[in-house]
């Protein structure tokens, strides 16, 4: 008896091990006690998602919208197929991927359908994605969101300086923390950096310095001003694989020395437009 041949298909194989690799990294994340998958509707991740959670799911999904440029109907519309795609009866967040359309012409029938979603139960909140420019906190006083996600971290940390993470903490919008590895930059050497930080190479450096000599590396620097900072219930990190997912817990739980946080940032004009570049791909 002989085995039935087997043809090779590259896209298949290439899909086929993408699934697995999605399927570990959940596994993983629901070993560690992870709780929130986000997701975004570009691309096939929702339906890769949506064919590898464990079963049964542990997981929470925040879902972004579309650009408002396609419209209201397909704005809508996307929501729910996000919905489709990820196999589930309905959400926990529906997130504007794009605060500022919120201030134009059709900002306020935007936050209505999403309202209406939110009311016919397929997502139990709704919130919005927001960089310092945007007036997160005036914004959150204003359309009352159950959650807000911006941008914080050990190099950039306007967002909690200012006062503005505890003014959104103030209005009862929960806190999602994004870009808190700064885009790479705490791990960028001076030949890698993008253009606004290539005068910051020194700067960097020193910051990577006195960690250092605190015996605490970049990545759980990163993770433990994060986890201190006030009115934050979620850290928002991008993952790529299991094995990079557990060197994240690995440095979430390694004990952390007490350390000055504001000697750790970086103070230049290119803090503004270097992290306005890391929130949009965050």
């Amino acid at each position: 008896m002989t085995a039935p041949e087997r043809t090779h298909n590259p896209a298949v194989a290439a899909t086929g091990a993408r699934e697995e690799a999605i399927r570990h990294l959940l596994q993983t994340a629901a070993d560690a006690g992870i709780g929130l998958v986000a997701t975004r509707p570009e691309g096939d991740g929702e339906r890769l998602l949506g064919q590898a959670w464990p079963f049964p799911s542990p997981f929470q999904v925040s879902v972004r919208t579309l650009p408002l440029s396609e419209g209201l109907d397909r704005v809508e519309a996307r929501a729910r197929r996000s919905l489709e795609r990820l196999g589930l009866p309905r959400g926990d967040v529906l997130l504007v991927s794009n605060a500022a359309e919120l201030a134009g012409a059709d900002g306020r029938a935007l936050w209505d359908r999403l309202q209406g979603l939110k009311a016919k139960g397929l997502y139990r909140r709704i919130g919005v994605c927001a960089t310092l420019e945007d007036g997160p906190a005036l914004l959150a006083r204003r359309l009352q969101p159950d959650v807000v996600q911006i941008g914080c971290n050990l190099l950039d940390q306007r967002a909690d300086r200012d006062g503005t993470l505890a003014a959104i903490a103030g209005t009862g919008a929960e806190i999602h923390l994004s870009s808190v590895f700064a885009g790479g930059l705490l791990f960028a050497g001076g030949d890698s950096l993008p253009a606004a930080w290539a005068g910051q190479a020194m700067a960097l450096s020193r910051t990577r310095r006195r960690l250092a000599e605190q015996r605490c590396d970049p990545m759980q620097g990163a993770l433990a001003y994060a986890f201190q900072l006030p009115g934050v219930t979620r850290v928002i990190t991008s993952i790529a694989s299991s094995a990079e997912l557990r060197a994240v817990l690995a440095a979430a739980h390694a004990p952390c020395p007490k350390l000055d946080w504001s000697t750790m940032a970086v103070e230049a004009p290119a803090v503004a437009e270097a992290s306005a570049a890391v929130s949009s791909a965050a």
